[in-house]
């Protein structure tokens, strides 16, 4: 058995880094930071839960569950092929690749073209077709992954990151301002739940996959090391995102005096460079955007490319669906990010909670000895509230659902779905005791 360097397990938490840290990553916690002002630090604690906590969760359960196909396979056989395509696809070519190449464009291109050629088409069809080759070019030898993302993009995109946070220290923008809307209110369980949108959790799901494969690749064979280096990566990619997290928030909470009217964190963001920097400013994001969402669109092509090689049993080949899903990225991308970002909302929205209550289900597994009764009725319950929740903010807009629902302790703060989901999961756990004593 080859035991890994630290250095080279570094590398490996670089990479993986790499892979979490894309569009959703830069744009919310600029955001968060400027609409809790004051209140900035607590609804980072409620943030850095969902948001770092429960992806390095999800890679350590993952990786214990020996995939994410095993994990939700607990549940049923059906449903694990069923939520596992869907956790892949969402994330992947229908909403997560897409949302990288558009958001690098907004950030990266966008703001250097006339004013006659930003609102044309044109430009970002262009762009994303060079983007997506590059993705191509980068997912398809996944072995190089560790060299090409974790040992020289990765290192300039958080040096890149360094210096504009440093800048802010030394010419302060502005005093952290009054808390906005729910940020006022409850800041802790806002910042919880806006740290849905980084998708990381849904992410982290699909990455297990990538690590393990590269892993493999550099010599380590046994099933106990993957685990045991998967871990050790999952804890160097929380730290790293806790600390950059933080310096984003930070800059976000300084800004609002030159950013009242931002829309997102990319504009927030935005005003800070071109404040610190003047153009250059703009030049410096456009790179840590750009690199960022490269990154991350690398890593999700490699994933579900891998992922759905396996499922085919290569009757279509890896490199088949690489093409795949760089091509069907390029498409959607090509809508908008004001729209990607309209549809992941509803979608992630129906889909963490069911991600969430599966990875408690597997580490409380032993309490209840994995009865299926459990999984089955705590997924059940969870997964009904989330999707008809989502279905009704945006398209049935039921006020009888919506009056039903307010009745859920901690629905208004977005935390709905813990009362189903205690509710399937006492339920089952009273059927795995009563047929239990049945059959003793």
């Amino acid at each position: 058995m080859k035991e890994l360097s630290k250095k080279n397990t570094f590398f490996v938490g670089l990479l993986l880094f790499s892979m979490f840290f894309g569009a959703g990553n830069l744009i919310f916690p600029p955001f968060l930071g400027q609409l809790s002002g004051k209140y900035v630090w607590i609804a980072f604690s409620g943030f850095i839960i969902t948001a770092v906590g429960l992806p390095i969760l999800a890679v350590i359960i993952v990786s214990k569950s020996k995939g994410l196909f095993n994990l939700a396979a607990h549940v049923n056989p059906t449903f694990a092929l069923i939520f596992t395509a869907l956790i892949y696809l969402s994330i992947g070519p229908f909403l997560g690749i897409p949302r990288t190449g558009s958001l690098a464009f907004t950030m990266g291109v966008s703001p250097f073209l006339p004013k006659s050629l930003a609102s044309s088409p044109i430009p970002l069809l262009i762009y994303t077709l060079i983007y997506f080759s590059i993705a191509f070019w980068l997912s398809l030898t996944p072995s190089k992954l560790v060299n090409r993302l974790g040992k020289v993009l990765t290192p300039i995109l958080l040096v890149l990151i360094f210096i504009v946070f440093i800048k802010s220290l030394i010419t302060p923008i502005g005093a952290f301002g009054t808390p906005k809307g729910d940020y006022s209110s409850f800041p802790f369980f806002k910042g919880f739940s806006d740290g849905y949108l980084t998708m990381d959790v849904i992410a982290a799901l699909n990455f297990g996959i990538v690590i393990s494969s590269t892993l493999k690749s550099m010599g380590v064979k046994s099933e106990k090391s993957i685990i045991s280096y998967s871990i050790k990566a999952g804890l160097i990619v929380g730290a790293m995102l806790i600390i950059i997290y933080a310096m984003l928030s930070y800059v976000g909470a300084s800004s609002r005096t030159i950013s009242l009217n931002a829309q997102n964190g990319g504009e927030i963001l935005t005003s800070a460079a071109s404040h610190l920097f003047g153009h250059y400013g703009i030049i410096i994001l456009g790179v840590i955007f750009s690199l960022a969402c490269l990154n991350t669109a690398t890593g999700l092509i490699t994933s579900c490319s891998e992922y759905f090689t396996t499922l085919t049993k290569n009757k279509l080949s890896y490199k088949t669906w690489v093409f795949i899903f760089a091509f069907l990225s390029m498409l959607f991308a090509n809508i908008g990010l004001t729209k990607i970002l309209s549809i992941s909302v509803p979608v992630l929205n129906a889909i963490y909670p069911m991600a969430i209550i599966l990875m408690i289900m597997f580490l409380l597994s032993n309490l209840f000895k994995g009865s299926k009764y459990v999984y089955i009725l705590g997924m059940s319950f969870t997964g009904i509230f989330s999707i008809l929740d989502s279905l009704n903010q945006t398209l049935i807009k039921s006020s009888t659902i919506n009056s039903t629902f307010n009745l859920l302790p901690l629905y208004t703060k977005g935390l709905g779905w813990i009362v189903p989901a205690l509710i399937g999961l006492i339920l089952g756990y009273l059927i795995h005791i009563f047929k239990k004593s049945h059959t003793a």
